[in-house]
């Protein structure tokens, strides 16, 4: 019987150590990777295709909720769980449409995540208690939609590089492109949620557990 290849992305080694300890000690089951940001993440995926990638939401470089919405596009046959400590209805929401089949906080892991790792790999929801999609989760009508959603792929990801910290320069480093080009994402963003500072954007990112402080 084939093993089930697992991925692990939290940004603190010792979730990740205690996250692998407890997954391979369920028979027939090895943690194939493990990434310490959402790009890294991304790039594991991509490469070794697991069954499964267990992500946290707060990750550095790209959060949870993008990278989600990348392994799918790029390995569409790896289920995503997200083990968060965040009690949002928002996130689950989130995750969900970018295509995560599961949202379990990190207070329950000990006790559930086996149990979600399994529903998950069979192409099964699961949710700890305390949390659970909204009930028009299927409904993509919404009259309302996030000024997040706004946003392209491209400027949620320089929205949290730049909330990080990181200037044009260095996010023209890291994605590959122009100053020019870096400047102009910016100043989209601004445009797209009514910011007039940085200082207001971090605020947003924050408040939007895009990053974490």
């Amino acid at each position: 019987m084939t093993a089930l290849r697992i991925l692990i992305a939290d940004d603190h080694s010792v979730v990740r150590a205690g996250l692998r300890s407890l997954l391979e000690s369920h028979p027939g089951w090895e943690v194939c990777a493990e990434a310490a940001d959402g790009r890294e993440a991304v790039d594991k995926a991509a490469k070794l295709k697991p069954h499964v990638a267990v992500l946290d939401i707060g990750m550095p470089l790209l959060n949870g909720v993008d990278a989600t919405r990348r392994i799918r596009k790029s390995s569409p046959e790896t289920e995503v769980l997200i083990l968060t400590m965040h009690e949002s209805e928002d996130l689950v929401q989130q995750v969900i449409e970018a295509g995560a089949r599961g949202y379990i906080l990190k207070d329950d892991a000990d006790r559930i995540l086996i149990a979600a790792v399994d529903a998950v790999r069979n192409h099964k929801p699961y949710f700890s208690t305390r949390v659970s999609p909204a009930s028009d989760s299927a409904d993509s009508s919404e009259p309302h939609k996030s000024s997040r959603s706004r946003l392209t792929a491209r400027e949620r990801e320089i929205l949290q590089l730049l909330a990080e910290g990181k200037s044009n320069k260095e996010i023209a480093a890291l994605l590959g492109i122009s100053v020019n080009t870096a400047e102009a994402h910016r100043a989209n963003i601004m445009l797209k949620l009514g910011f007039h500072s940085i200082t207001e954007l971090v605020v947003y990112a924050v408040r939007n557990k895009i990053i974490q402080t």
